[in-house]
């Protein structure tokens, strides 16, 4: 068994421990709506790059962007393994999870420093559970060849009357899906905040130690993102996974030293607020 600690350092900032992970890989769910911000992927990853986050998320076609730029200095690559079509507007008939062949092998050809995949739960569909669960364990036996760090993505959701899911920030559905996670031999957690996030030490303890990474969603406010990241890192939280907030904002590279900031240097959401009005 290879061991993955030497691509956790480059995942983790060596003195806060902490990690902001950028991810630009919502072109792989095929979701025309996905895609505002990062129409042009080459420019958005090379602004991303040079705000300097601690990885950038993106899939096997386009972690080229990332990995043909800069020097050795650039962020680290967290390589998408998995793809699914459960985000729509309007739900399919037939609902899958697939991973690509050959993954982790792909992962280290593109020097990635972690791979990513879905646990998701989604009402009534137990055979999408069931086929993330497969493929976690099939990437864990191949990270663990290969010493890659697994980063799983345990993500409870809701029905709404419209017809898409939606997040479902439940403490009570989350705990069980992110253990279970934990136990399928995840090395980082990805997970959604909870409801109330003084909640989200429940989400801590679960892990038994294993780092976990918030989980960004849709779009909100400058000040919702600051508050909400704040709380959700007093309660724990070795870090953050956000993508829309970021590539969707008016100035994703302000935004990005501003989460820096906070996950770095300690700033308050205040702090983080100023930072992004005065870059």
């Amino acid at each position: 068994m290879a061991d993955n600690a030497y691509r956790m350092r480059r995942l983790f900032h060596p003195d806060s421990g902490r990690c902001l992970d950028i991810a630009v890989d919502h072109g792989y769910f095929g979701q025309g709506a996905f895609l505002s911000g990062i129409e042009d992927l080459p420019s958005a990853v090379e602004v991303l790059a040079a705000a300097g986050p601690d990885a950038i998320q993106l899939t096997p076609g386009q972690a080229r962007l990332l990995q043909r730029a800069g020097g050795r200095g650039r962020p680290a690559l967290v390589m998408r393994t998995d793809v699914a079509n459960v985000y729509g507007s309007v739900l399919p008939d037939h609902m899958f999870s697939a991973i690509a062949p050959e993954p982790v092998l792909t992962a280290v050809r593109l020097d990635a420093a972690c791979v990513v995949v879905n646990l998701l739960d989604l009402p009534g569909r137990p055979e999408v559970r069931e086929a993330c669960i497969r493929n976690v364990m099939e990437l864990r036996q191949q990270c663990d060849e290969y010493g890659m760090p697994l980063m799983v993505e345990p993500l409870v959701m809701a029905e709404t009357e419209a017809g898409p899911y939606t997040v479902n920030g439940d403490v009570d559905l989350i705990v069980p899906i992110v253990r279970q996670a934990i136990e399928l031999g995840a090395d980082v957690i990805k997970a959604d905040p909870t409801d109330d996030p003084s909640d989200y030490h429940r989400v801590i303890e679960t892990a038994s130690g294993i780092p976990v990474l918030i989980r960004g969603g849709g779009r909100v406010s400058d000040e919702e993102v600051f508050r909400r990241t704040q709380a959700l890192l007093e309660q724990g939280a070795a870090g953050l996974v956000y993508g829309r907030n970021i590539i969707q904002h008016e100035n994703p590279a302000a935004m990005t030293r501003a989460l820096m900031a906070m996950l770095h240097d300690g700033a308050d959401a205040d702090r983080a607020l100023e930072i992004l009005r005065t870059s």
